[in-house]
């Protein structure tokens, strides 16, 4: 019989709604019963598409056994971390206080008034190697919730108070104890040094295994690029580290060959191994590094590499109504072999299924480019379920160069082979069984998303418009679709997640952070008012429900919520980047756009607040550095003024963005009505006119604007 679960609408908990398990979702319900019972509350954060959940699922949610231990003693709550983020941010935040790491699945136990008294990730159904099993410690805790009460919720109470001092501390210093941009080329300098030290130099990355493809490394890299010159000795360094990285993941297993888009992370450092879970927030950054190595160095392959991306999300995490889905699962069903799922076994092929399909001559070169073996390609250290075993994950083993030379192909003939031959198993490939979709629309992806596609208008189809502007259209439909289902009538209320209808959670400080980006990237993308206008109003609601007044930055999570015991502020650009490292730079875009000084002070006191976190482990905030970098720059806008859809307006918005250069803000006088909005804030915009009919580009900087210029020649030897 289904339980409580089964009314939800996020996938992940659907995924638990026939648990033996009375499962409840986070809410009032949930937590009035545990006052009543005096029971305390056992929790359990994943998301749809993690593997270690779907074990622990199989292994103890699904076992009757362990469902009447929990079911007798506890109060036992889903959470889909997609949904309820600020939630996930409390108790991932406890667990990695306690046990030095974290991880999905997360598991917490709380009292009553839901303060963690105990907690972990993925624990095993027995007793292993001398370490307690999931019965054994439900057992236990059990135990001393009857016989030591007091103690546990003395804990709770005690874990409450740590966590609040901790963050508190890491708060931010004063301004003025040094100077800002002292404080920030130390921090530049100490976080380049960092990933120079740091650097994989044979697979590329930072570290060890297991390796992740952390975006903001390389925004970072590329933004020293930027600042001090492609062509200077650390900007070339930059763009060295930061595009091997790129390579060697396109190469790699982590990498999907054959369908394209990219894997959450390798279990390896080598980039082979995956964990088969695609991640739509993933394939947006990504993307975007690989647009700016394409900028950096004018090499076509990083574009190649972007639109594989692009491909890969358009076509299968493209919702019909314009928004993007939220992810792949890792694991399906094994085709020919009933109820059995693994890891993987969509992606994963065998010699002889690549044989049966190919012509024997394609074949060999496919098995010799991609590394397949006749008994798998896979380390069994890699494997610990052996679900790899006879199978090969593909990954580029030699050049495409080499390739060919070894079959006696020309590189035209070697292309058209592996082009024609990866069509093929495209379709083979979409028998199988696939992966679960994740469904939801998450607004803060969709952000992300918006701003990867805007990104590659201008840098990808810079000579495109209307409806032969794929990448314009989607990231377009995208900002509509939420504008429509994940916003309330005014349009400055955001909403966190859709799935057959709008959820209930209200937005997070991501989502606005996250979406307040994609609009102004859409807005430099297509100069449609609208979005920068939304933008604007969006940033104004984030400040109220968000912002620390006292301290400066962005709680995750807004004032009023009951059942957040503590709100917090990210301080780490991880998987995805803190929101407040996105706000200081929207802030900043907005100052600069607006001619508002209380938005560029808002920003540097965002900026401040994290300043014992950037200044003292720079590599743990690269995204709020980017943020503190300009800041540290002199406002620059360039002002286009004429017809967007006319030939000489593009000619001039493409030299924006043909290289890697320092950020500027885009601005564009394309109608009266433009004219009227944008100089009630900035008034020395009213008297820009197009010369002599031409579209002409106003190049501004700390609003001393240079004569107008109608050639792209002019306007790129200003820019340089």
């Amino acid at each position: 019989m289904p339980n409580q679960l089964a009314a939800e609408k996020s996938p992940y908990l659907l995924q638990h709604a026939d648990n033996p398990v009375h499962w409840l979702p986070w809410g009032d319900a949930a937590f009035a019963r545990a006052r009543a019972e005096q029971k305390p509350i056992f929790l359990s954060i994943g998301y749809s598409t993690c593997h270690w959940c779907h074990v622990m699922a199989h292994e103890s949610f699904e076992d009757s056994d362990t469902a009447a231990i929990l079911n007798e003693h506890f109060i036992p709550i889903k959470v889909d971390r997609e949904e309820r983020p600020d939630v996930d941010k409390v108790y991932m935040s406890y667990v990695q206080a306690m046990t030095g790491h974290g991880g999905w699945p997360l598991s917490a136990w709380l009292t009553p008034d839901l303060k963690p008294f105990y907690g972990g990730t993925y624990f095993p159904p027995e007793d292993r190697h001398g370490r307690p099993g999931f019965p054994s410690i439900l057992s236990t805790i059990a135990r001393g919730w009857r016989e030591e009460r007091a103690k546990l919720v003395s804990e709770g109470d005690r874990a409450i108070a740590t966590l609040r001092e901790h963050y508190e501390e890491k708060g931010g210093t004063a301004p003025g104890e040094e100077d800002l941009t002292i404080a920030g080329g130390t921090a530049f300098e100490k976080c380049f040094q960092y990933f120079y030290e740091a650097f994989d130099a044979e697979n590329g990355g930072f570290g060890g295994a297991p390796k992740f493809p952390r975006a903001s490394n390389l925004d970072f890299l590329f933004r020293c690029a930027a600042i001090q010159g492609v062509k200077s000795e650390t900007g070339a360094e930059a763009v060295r580290l930061a595009t091997y990285t790129l390579r060697r993941m396109a190469g790699g297993g982590i990498h999907d060959q054959v369908g394209g888009g990219y894997h959450r992370y390798s279990v390896d450092e080598a980039w082979f191994v995956p964990h088969f879970e695609k991640m739509l927030y993933d394939q947006a950054q990504i993307a975007v590094n690989f647009i700016e190595a394409r900028q950096a160095t004018g090499d076509e392959r990083f574009a190649w590499m972007a639109r594989d991306i692009f491909d890969y999300t358009l076509r299968e995490l493209r919702s019909p109504a314009g928004g993007f889905f939220t992810a792949e699962d890792a694991d399906s069903a094994v085709a020919g072999e009933p109820g059995k799922h693994a890891e993987g076994a969509f992606y994963v092929w065998t010699k002889a299924e690549l044989d049966a399909v190919l012509p024997s001559n394609v074949a060999g070169f496919i098995n010799a480019h991609f590394g397949v073996l006749e008994n798998g390609n896979v380390d069994p250290s890699r494997d610990p379920h052996r679900e790899f075993t006879g199978k090969n994950i593909f990954a580029q083993r030699q050049t495409l160069s080499a390739s060919a030379a070894q079959f006696g192909l020309s590189p035209d003939q070697a292309n058209d082979a592996l082009l024609g031959a990866l069509e093929t198993l495209r379709a083979v490939r979409s028998r199988r069984p696939h992966p679960l979709l994740d469904d939801k629309v998450v607004t803060a992806n969709n952000g992300l998303m918006i701003s990867a596609l805007a990104r590659a208008h201008q840098v990808l189809e810079p000579d495109l418009a209307g409806s032969a502007a794929p990448y314009l259209q989607a990231a377009t439909a995208a900002a509509k679709f939420v504008g429509r289902e994940l916003c309330d009538d005014s349009g400055a209320v955001l909403f966190r997640s859709w799935r057959e209808g709008r959820g209930a959670a209200e937005g997070f400080a991501e989502d606005y952070a996250y979406f307040i980006q994609g609009l102004l990237d859409l807005y430099e993308a297509s100069f449609d008012l609208r979005w920068l206008q939304w933008a604007e109003r969006l940033q104004a609601t984030m400040d109220a429900r968000f912002g620390d007044e006292a301290r400066g930055g962005y709680f995750n999570s807004g004032a009023g919520d009951a059942s957040i015991v503590l709100r917090l502020k990210e301080d780490y650009d991880g998987a995805e980047p803190a929101p407040s490292s996105v706000a200081a730079l929207n802030l900043l875009r907005l100052a600069s756009m607006l001619n508002d000084e209380a938005l560029g002070r808002r920003a540097l006191r965002t900026i401040e607040a994290f300043r014992t976190q950037w200044s003292g482990t720079p590599q743990s905030m690269p995204g709020m550095l980017c943020a503190l970098a300009l800041a540290l720059e002199p406002s620059r806008q360039v002002v286009l003024v004429g017809s967007p859809n006319e030939a000489d307006f593009r000619t001039l918005k493409n030299v924006l963005n043909e290289n890697l250069g320092p950020r500027r803000a885009a601005l564009a006088i394309t109608s009266e009505s433009d004219r009227t909005w944008l100089a009630a804030r900035a008034p020395w915009l009213a008297d820009m006119k197009p010369i002599d009919g031409k579209a002409t580009a106003y190049v501004c900087e700390q609003f001393t604007c240079l004569p107008p210029v109608s050639g792209p020649g002019e306007l790129r030897r200003i820019l340089a």
